[in-house]
């Protein structure tokens, strides 16, 4: 897969987007607010920076880690900042048909008209933000914007890339405390299944999910079938797949980050540059089968053996249990010869 082939369009797309935003913002003050969520006294706007750090590495999730055609890699983040009523994505909801898109391909045009609509009919969005796409398992994306009171939440996706429908990101994180702004914040990501397509593999065909499922959390047991490429039985969870950081900075007129080309300065060194300790998963390895036991050999009228093979499907890392025997023998008796 190459990730920069919709990268103008994806890039025409926010910057139309942020225009249209720019424009509702009038308007907004005068929306009423919920009152069953904490209310935001804060007097005035605040600006961000977003730090995403991958750390999709091969010694903490070994099974099936994608080397080639294409390797781990992360698109570009796209977000909102919004206010209560709305919600980009939800756990345990249906993925919209934008979600879908983005998470299946990597296409944002559908996302960014229902952040659009969303914005003309109930004025829930006041601004978007994009990060550019990371070229590795590791390495870091960065943007800036901007919240204020009626609009103090963030929610943004991020898709893992190769993979079905699987992403990580966060869902109405509120950057208001009471009256004032929080100074940081800091998220460790779970990788999600968006259920709109059935692959347990990293580089799984597409299989359509019907009917669609709901958003739900992948863990070290769900989808609890040995084939899935995040399934480590022997692991209570998963360690993070990614981490964000959200820290309050001096105000500038600057909202909307348009995403640039991913390059190779995107991309960081593995290790303990990018991740708070190196955590290596331990990996079993996997056997088919047993084969049918085969001929047995020997004497006529005598005692003779016959074996049975099987072979590995996983072979282990990190520690992870060593291949059982591959070969069994045991004794026969030649009752059929001639």
């Amino acid at each position: 897969m190459d990730t920069t082939k919709n990268l103008p369009s994806f890039s025409e797309a926010v910057y139309r987007l942020g225009v249209m935003m720019l424009t509702l913002c009038q308007g907004i003050h005068s929306m009423p607010v919920p009152t069953d969520v904490p209310m935001c006294t804060a007097s005035d706007t605040a600006q961000y920076s977003l730090t995403f750090t991958g750390k999709w590495t091969q010694a903490a999730f070994p099974k099936q880690y994608p080397v080639y055609r294409p390797p781990a890699q992360w698109s570009n983040l796209i977000g909102v900042t919004h206010s209560s009523d709305f919600h980009m994505w939800q756990r345990n909801e249906f993925a919209s048909n934008g979600v879908r898109e983005f998470a299946e391909r990597g296409e944002a045009w559908t996302l960014m008209k229902e952040v659009e609509t969303a914005g003309e009919r109930i004025q829930s969005v006041y601004g978007i933000l994009s990060a550019p796409a990371v070229v590795g398992g590791t390495g870091q994306m960065s943007t800036e914007f901007e919240v204020f009171a009626r609009h103090s939440y963030l929610s943004f996706i991020v898709r893992i890339i190769p993979s079905p429908d699987w992403f990580v990101g966060v869902d109405s994180v509120d950057l208001c405390d009471g009256d004032h702004w929080k100074d940081n914040v800091s998220l460790e990501l779970f990788p999600y299944d968006a259920g709109t397509d059935s692959g347990f593999t990293f580089s799984s065909p597409n299989f359509e999910t019907i009917p669609q499922d709901k958003v739900t959390q992948i863990t070290s047991s769900v989808p609890s079938h040995p084939a899935n490429s995040f399934f480590y039985p022997r692991l209570k969870h998963l360690p993070p797949i990614a981490k964000v950081t959200l820290t309050k900075i001096k105000k500038t007129n600057q909202i909307i980050s348009l995403p640039v080309e991913p390059t190779q300065s995107n991309q960081l060194p593995t290790g303990n540059e990018i991740e708070d300790k190196l955590i290596n998963t331990p990996l079993d390895c996997e056997v088919s089968v047993w084969s049918p036991w085969g001929l047995c050999k020997g004497k006529c009228g005598g005692s003779g053996v016959q074996h049975r093979t099987r072979y590995i499907l996983m072979h282990p890392a990190n520690n992870g249990a060593a291949c059982p025997l591959l070969e069994e023998e045991r004794k026969c008796f030649q009752d059929n010869c001639l």
